[in-house]
């Protein structure tokens, strides 16, 4: 999930399952007195945003004018009735990404990401490429799922004992959180085959970024593994970048694997690190108009680049990645990412709810929609779910070394690219 500063969302079905102490949106007393008189106010509201704001102006081949009509014309006693009749009328549009949102949903919606985690540590999506099953996007690194053994691309059948079939975000969200120290029964099929987990929530310090100088066949490179694009992960990125270079390493190999997105703004500050010039992402919506984000001329370094991608590499981990590849900045080896390119807006709506809408397609530099299909690396590495089990869980001393696959593939591929000599340095102003 990528979450901007102006409350810009892509790839939104995706759920950190966390709670996080962060307050982002104010909510107007005035509002609140008008929904207590009317409900239906609030069922009109909601209306009016994705009649403004939905990325498609068909509404999916859906009369909108008569839907509004149709939810109108009832009487609405209290707030639970207009709630119902809200996710009635969004899920017409037959977008699992636009969403309603119940106060206390929405209030674990607001994500800082700063903030401290209280979950499991996985994000959740609805694969519309497996037909809107309730799916783990990526389990974030050294948290509770990720140690339990769960895998992006994980079909979630069962939470506690409940189908999951025709659940929508919020549901499965409700189901799973929960105080530090509980318990969470998730079933999941990988490969057709069933299995359950027990896990136990836990508060989650998560440190984005970690890195290492490595003695390889292609010479000093800075092994650079980030996690999550949190608030503080340009910060450490730039340290690492910054410290790595004092070493005089011959180029880099930066693992996205598993990274399941976060921040737009951090990708983008992020990548302004890597290239000077170009285009980074850019975002369309219904009237096919264009925001850009542009390198600035201040990367840290020009050496040669390998990025690490796999099915858990999603969202800001593909703006990233399909940034560097469109620029030919780096070379992508592993296996395809996830395919999350949709943008949303979350709105707070009078009563202390919220709806999230689909508002934007993003596209890489080359003008790529990724939606759906992911990034395709330049060199495929796949790896089983059997070798990455044994490499992200039980050996993970191998992680980033000779012994994984992947990274051997990458050290080999920056071998050659340090040998043509097309890179160097950013000379010092």
């Amino acid at each position: 999930m990528v979450i901007t500063r102006n409350g810009l969302v892509l790839g939104a079905t995706a759920v950190t399952l966390a709670t996080i102490a962060v307050s982002i949106f104010g909510i107007h007393s005035q509002g609140q007195a008008l929904f207590k008189e009317s409900p239906k106010e609030l069922v009109d509201e909601v209306w009016q945003i994705i009649d403004r704001q939905y990325v498609d102006g068909t509404f999916n081949h859906l009369d909108w004018q008569a839907v509004r009509k149709e939810y109108l014309s009832k009487s609405y006693n209290n707030k639970q009735e207009a709630y119902k009749s809200i996710r009635e009328m969004l899920k017409k549009l037959d977008d699992p990404y636009t969403r309603f949102m119940s106060p206390e949903e929405f209030k674990s919606l607001q994500v800082d990401t700063s903030g401290e985690l209280t979950g499991i540590g996985i994000q959740i999506g609805l694969d519309e490429k497996n037909g809107k099953k309730l799916t783990v996007i990526a389990p974030i690194e050294d948290t509770p799922a990720f140690k339990a053994g769960l895998l992006a691309k994980d079909v979630i059948t069962k939470i506690n004992g409940k189908n999951t079939e025709g659940m929508d975000i919020n549901q499965a969200v409700a189901l799973i959180r929960g105080e530090a120290g509980t318990q969470v029964t998730l079933s999941i099929v990988r490969n057709g085959q069933p299995k359950d987990y027990t896990i136990t929530r836990a508060k989650i310090e998560i440190h984005p970024v970690k890195y290492s100088q490595e003695q390889t066949p292609a010479g000093n490179i800075g092994y650079i593994r980030l996690n999550q694009f949190s608030a503080n992960a340009g910060k450490e990125m730039q340290t690492a970048i910054q410290n790595l270079e004092s070493k005089q390493v011959a180029g880099y190999v930066l693992d996205l694997r598993n990274n399941p997105g976060g921040l737009l703004f951090s990708s983008v500050e992020i990548a302004r690190m890597w290239i000077d010039k170009g285009t980074i992402v850019s975002t369309k919506d219904r009237q096919g108009e264009v925001e850009r984000e542009v390198a600035n001329g201040r990367a840290l370094t020009k050496k040669p680049l390998v990025i690490l991608v796999d099915k858990g590499s999603a969202s800001a981990s593909e703006i990233l990645s399909g940034a560097m590849q469109d620029n030919k900045r780096a070379v992508l080896v592993g296996s395809r990412t996830f395919g999350k390119g949709l943008v949303q807006s979350v709105r707070p709506l009078d009563d202390g709810s919220g709806v999230a809408v689909t508002i934007a397609k993003y596209y890489t530099p080359l003008n790529r929609d990724i939606n759906k299909h992911g990034i395709d690396p330049n060199v495929k590495v796949e790896l089983t779910d059997t070798q990455r089990q044994n490499l992200w869980l039980r050996d993970r001393a191998k992680l980033g070394t000779q012994a994984d696959p992947q990274f051997a593939k990458a050290v080999e591929v920056l071998r050659q690219e340090i040998a043509s000599g097309a890179n160097t340095s950013v000379p010092k102003n």
